[in-house]
């Protein structure tokens, strides 16, 4: 009983706990009864479009786009990270000025530049240097809408994913790669069985606040005409005038697929966290159980007080 009495009466000595988390619901719940009562709202019009097909066929490239990106964008990262911590001073130098611009251009910049990338090269020629022209094509044929959105995201996301692997590397103490090399391990395994296990704790909480980064980053392809699911809903509400719903339907549908990838991201991380320190945090399954048994046992204990 001893384990369990200490944590209630903790909360039984601080009153102002409970009252600030009285005031926090109630004004939570105000917020959500005024927007639901709102008139403006126009629920009946957000049911209407929810599940439109120009508006899921908004989602399912704005699902692509995301996953697109980060795949490639991973993937340069991974070589970025490498460059950067290399000993080779020539590729940490590039590798640290093209993370320093791509960094530094806003993503918005870069989407229209490779846009309008035809009015720098109008034809893009492959063929061996000083002799013929092995292949030539026009620019806008070459780098559509699309194309330009994936080149864009890809390139930002590749600086941001480099800086999170070099990160999550230099993490890991470097003690532990002694002991790889003393028991006689090769330099591939140590750090196939030893870094990038330990590496992963510091990569996947950014990896995941960097994705559910990209999947919003994607609404910024609108701008140059890319049918994602901010598009479609602007091309709804400029024919009907209903702004604020159709927002509301955008919103719903970035809500839901954010949810999804942080339940995946909290999962992923309790994966990578066995064996730390720190030890795994319960689930909400299990908080919820923990809450109902402490629920439980409040009034035994009253009854036992005296």
């Amino acid at each position: 009983m001893s384990g369990v009495a200490g944590p209630v009466l903790l909360d039984r000595r601080r009153p102002l706990t409970w009252v600030s988390g009285l005031v926090a619901t109630a004004l939570v719940v105000a917020l959500v009864l005024s927007l639901a009562r709102n008139p403006a709202m126009e629920w009946d019009v957000v049911a209407e479009y929810l599940t439109t097909a120009q508006v899921l066929d908004g989602l399912w490239l704005t699902l692509w786009l995301t996953a697109v990106v980060t795949a490639l964008g991973f993937l340069g990262g991974i070589g970025i990270a490498a460059m950067r911590l290399s000993r080779n001073p020539v590729l940490q130098a590039v590798s640290w000025a093209y993370v320093w611009f791509f960094r530094s251009v806003p993503v918005l910049v870069q989407l229209l530049f490779w846009f309008n990338i035809g009015y720098l090269y109008p034809k893009i020629t492959l063929g061996i240097p000083g002799g013929p022209a092995l292949l030539e094509a026009s620019s806008n044929d070459l780098i559509s809408a699309t194309t330009a959105a994936v080149l864009g995201l890809t390139l930002h996301e590749a600086a941001h994913a480099g800086e999170i692997i070099r990160g999550g590397i230099l993490a890991v103490d470097g003690g532990q790669a002694e002991a790889g090399t003393a028991l006689g391990m090769s330099g591939s395994r140590i750090f196939r069985r030893i870094v990038l296990p330990q590496a992963m704790r510091s990569i996947v909480p950014a990896t995941g606040n960097l994705l559910i980064g990209t999947l919003k980053g994607t609404s910024m392809v609108s701008v140059i005409a890319v049918g994602d699911l901010l598009y479609s809903v602007q091309f709804v509400y400029n024919r009907t005038y209903q702004v604020v719903p159709l927002l509301l339907v955008a919103t719903l549908w970035y809500l839901l697929v954010t949810t999804v990838l942080s339940v995946c991201q909290y999962y992923v991380e309790r994966h990578f966290a066995r064996g730390s320190r720190n030890g795994l945090t319960p689930t909400p399954v299990q908080r919820a159980r923990r809450a109902l048994t402490r629920a439980r046992l409040v009034p035994s204990l009253g009854k036992e007080a005296p």
